[in-house]
């Protein structure tokens, strides 16, 4: 599948068949978040892989009961926590690389993932103390979101856009912005 294909049709999934995952795939998805780039090549980011049903389980009590994806996790068959060591990254001007580095490869993850056919919905509210002991991750360690992961029962309608003309300049700020 041609890259700008994968960036333009994958779609947050939040429905999910009841089809295992391929550890080929899973390894598949993870490579591709092994090769990301990251703040002077020092790869902080981590990532723990929920298979079985007790530990999506466990997981689940760390998600607030409004959260929209709660389902998305109760029902994929795999999810994956993307964590990153921020000492494994620095600070320049106030911000923190490891957000950004995990980011990037968070993203490769997701991108690969779509071009396997496979879903994902990137998450980001949960409460990372709860997570965090309860699959024995380091307290150096972040949370910075997780997926769930699996065929999607779902195929979602594109979100809007904004134009790139609102949000690309040219060699200057505009005025009017």
């Amino acid at each position: 599948m041609d890259v700008f294909q994968v960036i333009r049709d994958r779609r947050s999934i939040r429905k999910y068949q009841d089809t295992p995952v391929e550890d080929a795939k899973i390894e598949q998805v993870l490579d591709a978040a092994r090769l990301a780039p990251s703040w002077k090549n020092m790869q902080c980011w981590r990532f723990l892989v929920l298979r079985e049903q007790a530990d999506r389980t466990k997981l689940l009590a760390a998600i607030p009961d409004d959260n929209p994806g709660k389902k998305a996790i109760a029902a994929a068959p795999v999810v994956i926590i993307v964590c990153a060591d921020p000492a494994e990254s620095d600070v320049e001007n106030g911000i923190e690389y490891y957000i950004a580095d995990t980011a990037i490869a968070f993203e490769h993850l997701c991108l690969t993932a779509h071009a396997l056919g496979l879903g994902t919905c990137w998450m980001g509210w949960y409460n990372e103390e709860q997570i965090k002991s309860a699959f024995n991750i380091p307290d150096g360690i972040r949370i910075v979101g997780l997926t769930p992961l699996g065929y999607p029962n779902q195929e979602p309608k594109p979100r809007p856009r904004k134009e790139l003309a609102d949000i690309a300049f040219y060699d200057i700020w505009p005025d009017n912005c």
